[in-house]
């Protein structure tokens, strides 16, 4: 266990917290976070491209020319695929590129992302953001206020409205809950802001 500091809205300190070593401050499995963000990016991938192959290209149901006695080789069709305009072999086809890693694999990747953020000091730990309404303005001065770079992961408990529509319209700001979090968004990231609540939350789940 180690005491992680905790600031207010205003850049100021507001005290320290105690988190588990085993959830932030592991020494990261880059191993392992590679493969997590390459499974996470696979299943990302649409996965529609197609192309047309002699059965599915328009036309070519007769028989070009009689089978003996032209002279020429014999075909079947005019869409064979070394004819121009023919189907194509061995083409792409539409498929899923999702493929599934194990439980324990998946939990020592995200606590790896972690741990290389607070290990970076690309992780800091706010009390609550006690908005009573939407506010844009508000929500970038505490940005400001807490010295965070232009792309931030922000962390907090539930689905907290008035944190989500204040974050929206400003560039970079990502929001999210410790049931999403992932290595993707962590690593993509320059720096992760979480309340004090959803750190908490993190360490229930991840320890």
């Amino acid at each position: 266990m180690a005491n992680y500091d905790v600031f207010k809205v205003d850049g100021s300190k507001a005290g320290s917290v105690e988190l588990s070593d085993a959830v932030f401050a592991i020494e990261p499995n880059n191993e392992v976070l590679f493969e997590a963000i390459n499974l996470q990016r696979a299943s990302l991938r649409q996965g529609t491209h197609a192309v047309k192959n002699r059965s599915a290209v328009r036309g070519g149901g007769r028989k070009p020319w009689r089978q003996k006695g032209t002279g020429r080789a014999r075909q079947g069709t005019i869409r064979a695929p070394q004819w121009r305009g023919g189907g194509v072999v061995f083409g792409p086809t539409p498929r899923s590129y999702a493929y599934k890693m194990p439980k324990k694999m998946r939990r020592l990747a995200l606590r790896s992302a972690i741990s290389y953020k607070v290990k970076e000091n690309e992780f800091k730990i706010v009390d609550s953001f006690n908005l009573e309404a939407p506010e844009t303005k508000e929500f970038k001065t505490t940005l400001t206020n807490l010295e965070l770079p232009k792309k931030v992961l922000v962390v907090t408990v539930g689905e907290d409205v008035n944190v989500e529509l204040s974050a929206r319209n400003i560039p970079g700001v990502q929001i999210t809950t410790p049931e999403g979090l992932n290595v993707l968004d962590l690593t993509h990231a320059d720096s992760v802001l979480i309340t004090q609540e959803a750190a908490k939350k993190v360490e229930e789940v991840l320890g």
